[in-house]
Formats: C-alpha cells, sequence, structure tokens
C-alpha cells in the first residue's frame, strides 16, 4: 500500500489509520503471530500503526498491551496473563525517560559505573528473563539523545555527563545484542536524529499524556519495528533490478560517450550517483543480488562501467538484461533466472513511465524516486534489505548466484538431463542441527517460502528446544559441487510418534531446485528412522500463495495421500524392508556426530 511505503506522510497515516486498516484487511493472506507489547510510556496509538504496518507485510498480529510503566514486573515476576498469551515476539518501548538514575554532575567515575552497571542489570533481567520464560525475539529501543544538555558540547564526553551516560549504557545495549541470539535493537537514537530532537520531543505531551515523544513520530518508530519483524520471518526483498542511463549515471551514454557521463567527484550530479553506485556495492556485499534492467545496446551499455569513477564493474551485476525488451517482460526473466519470486525484486528507474508499466505489469517493488540524490535516502530508509543477521552464507550469495549461471552455461551442452546432474559431481553433507549451523538453519526457516511444505517458523531457542527432543529426527543437507559449495541448503524435521515419523518442516533453498537434493534428503530420512523402527512416514502440506510448487510433492516420491483439502494435505509413506534409495546422481557423506557442535 503506497500511503505505508516509505517516504510516508505520518500526519496522514495518524489521521486515516482507521480506513486504511479496513483496506488492509481485504488483502490476505496473512502469517499469524502473536506480539507483546511491554512499555514505559503510554503506547496505545503504537500498537494501532504498528498494526498498519505489518498487515502490509502480509503479517496479522494479535496484541498484548501491557500496563503503563510495569515492563519489568510483567516479565521478571512473570504475569500470569502474558504467560498465557505466549508470544511470538516481545517489543519494549522505553526511552530515555525510562532510564531511574543519571549521574550527578561532578560524581566520581567510580560512582558513574556503579550506576551504569544498576541500569543496565535493570534491563538486562528483563531481557534474560524473557529469554528463559518465552523463548522469543526481542525488540529493545536503544536510548535516543536527551533533550537538554547541562553541559553543553562537554556532556558528550565528560565521565558525569548525561549524555555520556547515555551514550555507555547504549554501549553495553549493543554488547549485549551482539552476544544473543534473536535480540534486535530498535534505532531510535537515529530515528530520533532523523526526525528532529525539537520536533521528537513534547513535554506537553509528557506531562498530559506520557507520551514519551511527539505523536507524529510514532510512524515512524512503528515502520522501522515492522521491517525487523518482517525481516526475522523472511519477508525482504533479494535483488535490484536497475536501469542505466540517469540511473547509474548521469546522460545517455549511447549520445554522451563515456566520457561525458556524469559520475565522481567533479560535478554534484557526478557525486550523487557514485554514492548511490557505492551504496549498491555494499549491498551486494550482504547478498542482495545486483542486475540489469535497461533499454540499450548491451555492449555500449556496458561501457558506462569503464568510466574511472564507476565504482561498479559489469561482474558485479548477476543477470544482465541490457536489451529493447519491455522492462516489465526483463524483469519477469531476472526473477526467473535468479529463482526467486518477482515480489522480492526491487525496481529502481529515472523515468516514471517505465516505473508505472513495471509497477502495473509485475509484482516487482518499484522506488519512488526521480532525483539521483534521493536514490540512496529512499532505499535506506525503505527498510527493503532489513538485516536482522549476517551469516557467512549471505555474503556469499551472489557467489552462488554466479556459479549456478555457469551450470545453466553447462546444461544447454547436454541433452539427458540426468547426465547433467551426474557431471555437477555433487556431493550432500548430511549434518544435524548444532551450535556451529543453528544460525543458517533458522534463517534458511524463516526466509524459504517456496520449496517449504509447512512454512513453519522457528526462532533459534525453538530449533534447540526441538532437537533436544530424543523423538526428534533432524538434519540439513549442504550440497556442493564441481562449481562451488552452496552451503546449507535444506533443513528436515520430524518428530517420532508411534512408530511414525511426522514431518513437521522440509525445506529447500531455491538456488538448488531440480538437483535432485530431496531425493538425497528424504534417502537419509528413511535410513534415520529404520535406526529408529519408524514403520511409517507421514507428509504434511500447507497451502501458501508462494509454495503451489511443492503441492504434489510427498506422491513423487511414493507417498499415498490420505487427506486432501483445500489448503492442506496430508500424505503416508510405508517404508519397505528393502527400501532402495532414489539418490542417483550425488555422493552422501554423513558427517559423524563426534563433530556436532552440542545441540543435538
Amino acid at each position: 500500500m503506497k500511503e505505508l511505503e516509505y517516504p510516508f506522510d505520518n500526519a496522514d497515516i495518524l489521521r486515516h489509520k482507521k480506513f486504511l486498516k479496513r483496506r488492509l484487511k481485504e488483502q490476505g493472506p496473512f502469517l499469524r503471530k502473536r506480539i507483546a507489547l511491554l512499555s514505559g510510556s503510554t503506547i496505545g496509538e503504537m500498537k494501532n500503526i504498528l498494526e498498519l504496518f505489518l498487515l502490509n507485510q502480509g503479517i496479522q498480529p494479535e496484541f498484548y498491551q501491557g500496563e503503563y510503566d510495569r515492563y519489568y514486573e510483567e516479565v521478571v515476576f512473570e504475569e500470569s496473563s502474558l504467560l498465557e498469551f505466549a508470544p511470538d515476539f516481545i517489543y519494549i518501548h522505553t526511552t530515555n525517560r525510562n532510564i531511574r538514575n543519571f549521574p550527578g554532575i561532578g560524581d566520581s567515575e567510580e560512582r558513574v559505573r556503579e550506576l551504569l552497571e544498576q541500569e543496565f542489570a535493570h534491563f538486562r533481567a528483563v531481557w534474560d528473563k524473557c529469554r528463559d520464560s518465552f523463548h522469543c525475539p526481542v525488540i529493545q529501543n536503544n536510548f535516543e539523545p536527551l533533550p537538554y544538555r547541562v553541559l553543553g558540547n562537554r556532556d558528550i564526553y565528560e565521565k558525569s555527563g548525561a549524555s555520556y551516560f547515555v551514550h555507555c549504557l547504549n554501549g553495553k545495549l549493543y554488547e549485549y545484542a551482539s552476544e544473543h541470539t534473536d535480540f534486535y535493537i530498535n534505532d531510535i537514537h537515529y530515528l530520533a536524529s532523523e526526525f528532529g530532537l525539537s520536533n521528537w520531543f513534547d513535554e506537553s505531551k509528557w506531562c498530559l499524556y506520557k507520551y514519551a515523544f511527539h505523536p507524529e513520530a510514532i510512524p515512524s518508530v512503528a515502520f522501522s519495528i515492522a521491517n525487523i519483524i518482517k525481516a526475522v520471518y523472511g519477508k525482504n526483498k533479494k535483488a535490484l533490478a536497475l536501469d542505466l542511463d540517469n540511473t547509474l549515471w548521469g546522460g545517455i551514454i549511447g549520445d554522451d560517450g563515456v566520457e561525458n557521463i556524469k559520475i565522481g567527484i567533479e560535478t554534484s550530479e557526478g557525486m550523487a550517483f557514485e554514492t548511490f553506485q557505492r551504496y549498491l556495492k555494499n549491498l551486494s556485499r550482504i547478498g542482495i543480488s545486483l542486475n540489469l534492467c535497461s533499454k540499450n545496446d548491451e555492449a555500449l551499455g556496458l561501457e558506462g562501467f569503464s568510466h574511472v569513477a564507476s565504482v561498479l564493474k559489469p561482474e558485479d551485476f548477476i543477470i544482465k538484461r541490457v536489451n529493447w525488451e519491455n522492462k516489465d517482460d526483463n524483469i519477469h526473466k531476472i526473477a526467473k533466472d535468479l529463482n526467486i519470486g518477482e515480489d522480492a525484486v526491487v525496481f529502481v528507474d529515472d523515468n516514471p513511465m517505465e516505473r508505472g508499466i513495471v509497477a502495473e505489469r509485475t509484482d516487482a517493488y518499484v522506488l519512488p524516486v526521480n532525483e539521483p540524490e534521493e536514490y540512496v535516502r529512499i532505499l535506506d530508509r525503505s527498510g527493503l534489505f532489513e538485516c536482522v543477521s549476517l551469516q557467512a552464507d549471505d555474503r556469499k550469495r551472489n557467489e552462488y548466484y554466479k556459479a549456478n549461471a555457469r551450470r545453466k552455461k553447462e546444461q544447454h551442452t547436454f541433452t539427458d538431463y540426468k547426465e547433467f546432474l551426474e557431471a555437477l559431481e555433487m556431493v550432500c553433507l548430511v549434518d544435524s542441527l548444532n551450535v556451529g549451523n543453528i544460525q543458517r538453519v533458522t534463517q534458511l526457516i524463516n526466509k524459504t517460502n517456496q520449496f517449504n511444505l509447512t512454512t513453519a517458523r522457528f526462532t533459534v531457542e525453538e530449533v534447540q528446544e526441538e532437537v533436544k527432543n530424543p523423538d526428534t529426527i533432524a538434519f540439513a543437507g549442504q550440497l556442493s559441487d564441481k562449481y562451488g559449495d552452496n552451503g546449507i541448503v535444506s533443513v528436515l524435521m520430524s518428530k517420532v510418534q508411534d512408530e511414525t515419523a511426522h514431518i513437521g518442516l522440509w525445506l529447500m533453498s531455491c538456488r538448488v531446485f531440480k538437483r535432485d537434493l530431496e531425493y538425497a534428503m528424504f534417502d537419509e530420512l528413511v535410513r534415520r528412522c529404520m535406526e529408529k523402527n519408524v514403520k511409517k512416514i507421514r507428509g504434511y502440506y500447507f497451502r501458501t500463495k508462494k509454495n503451489g510448487l511443492v503441492e504434489n510433492f510427498y506422491e513423487m516420491l511414493g507417498f499415498r495421500q490420505i487427506l486432501k483439502e483445500a489448503d492442506k494435505g496430508e500424505w503416508e509413506y510405508e517404508i519397505p524392508a528393502q527400501y532402495v534409495p532414489l539418490n542417483r546422481v550425488m555422493e552422501i557423506r554423513i558427517r559423524p556426530r563426534h563433530q556436532d557442535a552440542g545441540a543435538e
């Protein structure tokens, strides 16, 4: 919904929230999540606006709203209604108004450290109890700058200064976040600065209604929270489709020539394009796929990257659709080649007509920007690529895409697909779920949509709890071949009950579709089931908007359907005494259990 896409009008959202909610409710289907809002100030309107942004991301929230300024008591003393609510997510809405004791001017460094430890211990008790009692992700605000500085500029570096105290407390919060999974910081320090401190603070609203900051800032804060939540549940964008002329540089390469396009520090316009390219380069380093979608002669268009000031080079792009075809058609092909949904693609083009056509004819997100000076700000603040974890697999993702392109090129030299798969020299490494791979496994669980039979979502702690159960059969598959290592790309979790293994989760990354990895994973499941004297395997399918690909998956494996409804199905497989493995094209290696890091 355009009204909720950055840049949005905060006041307009507050005025029309009921109308926007009615429209959003008509969209669906939604991922349903229980979210607890615990606060040190008035939070009712925050709940209303957060609901809008979550609905816009396809998430239907059910809220628990804590009592005013009882966030500590409700968690630490185990409020029964909160325990019964069993949240999927907890948001702790505190600000610098909830810092209980600041040092006095002139206090000793020892006294300042003592107060700092007391304040941090107060908040840490809440966070630790959340982990112990609820085993769910927690979002915690950091602390924004103070509205007043008694010591002026010295307040930020004087050891007894209040601003310095806030700075140090934030530092301890960041250290805690870096050491704990499923703990996320909502950066209101940044948001307050962007909003403007003189606008952020409203003493009359605090004194009258206990609003910690001006109500008009609420949409900005709610938008930030929603971005974290949607990223945790795998709803980020994954790729950019970029125009060339007047998007990555100023001017028309075909008319102006390489030497006359505008990029670099010589002109203000050129500086804007260089800044944009540098930002895109950094996005590629965290696994965002850069692709070209431009009406141009390919050889001529790519010459622009030979400019001395160009940060990007042709090899930075995964797919180059530089031709005279319609851009909406090219976006269809880019998404197909990357094996991602069109709604995971962000289209950037200076031409409003092209943006309109793409918006009308594709599911791609169209960046609403005309001026090059605004590209980075709009793209950055839109939260499209909100980073909630940064794993080695993320940084290598573009290498995976490039290796896939080489595989596809080789595939064209074969007439027999099985021979092509055998020529890849694939190896599947099967590993238990352990502390060495738990982060990547959880990330894959929460972001995989297409090859995902139940779309069950888990936190790190929930995965750990599952694999501790002796009745659980859980493992991950890592696929490599002569073109490189794809990393962990498949996860399977099942639970044994009465000689039947129930598959609660089975997923596979889109980058290894059609490699027969599913056969290798099933063979391993059968092997582990036979070790436990399991006689049957039961599989479940829950239809979503994106997983139609696997609707008949269990039938393909030889299962018998025992339940068929419009949006779900159940299948059963009787394990034969002489099971014949389905995998014919890859070597299977089992990582010995003694190499596990200890989660299973």
